[in-house]
């Protein structure tokens, strides 16, 4: 377990999952790209796209592969609808899941919207030595999981342990 004395900036891509929204109406990953780099991280890249699952894939599977990128924030496609699918295009990119991130999310979720916490499908994970981390569409969503639970997990500075001083460790 370690933790460092200063932030080590991450290098983040922020991708919305939508079929509505473009990205002058996106609340959403407006919120993430402000919240990232007051957090005194860098946005290496910005999209949105269509909820399809192949164009995820293409797009997650890219930044991935880029070493610069240290994590993802992907928001939107995390619902039952028939048009979400996030989970299914993303889950089988991952070398590892984080279980545990969905299972807090859900929890910190209640107190904000009671059992319809059990709806979402949050989840996250390492691919390619790349976290990956999926949120919900809704703003209010995105508010919770990098409020509550990434930032924190992306800052060196939080002990006894953090994701951003596990980074050079992952390699195997």
């Amino acid at each position: 377990m370690s933790h460092a004395d200063t932030l080590i900036p991450l290098r983040l891509c922020v991708l919305t999952v939508s079929d509505t929204r473009t990205l002058a109406n996106d609340g959403s990953g407006d919120y993430l790209v402000q919240a990232a780099t007051a957090a005194g991280h860098l946005i290496h890249e910005r999209l949105l796209v269509r909820d399809d699952i192949y164009a995820m894939r293409a797009i997650v599977s890219r930044w991935i592969a880029d070493g610069v990128v240290d994590g993802i924030l992907v928001t939107g496609g995390t619902g039952f609808t028939g048009r979400d699918s996030t989970p299914e295009a993303l889950l089988p990119l991952l070398d590892k899941q984080m279980p545990g991130f969905g299972e807090l999310f859900r929890a910190l979720s209640v107190d904000e919207i009671g059992t319809s916490a059990l709806q979402s499908r949050a989840f996250a994970g390492l691919a390619n030595q790349t976290f990956i981390f999926c949120l919900p569409g809704s703003t209010s969503a995105c508010r919770t999981g990098w409020d509550k639970i990434i930032a924190a997990q992306l800052d060196a500075r939080t002990g006894p342990c953090n994701l951003a001083t596990l980074r050079p460790r992952l390699k195997a």
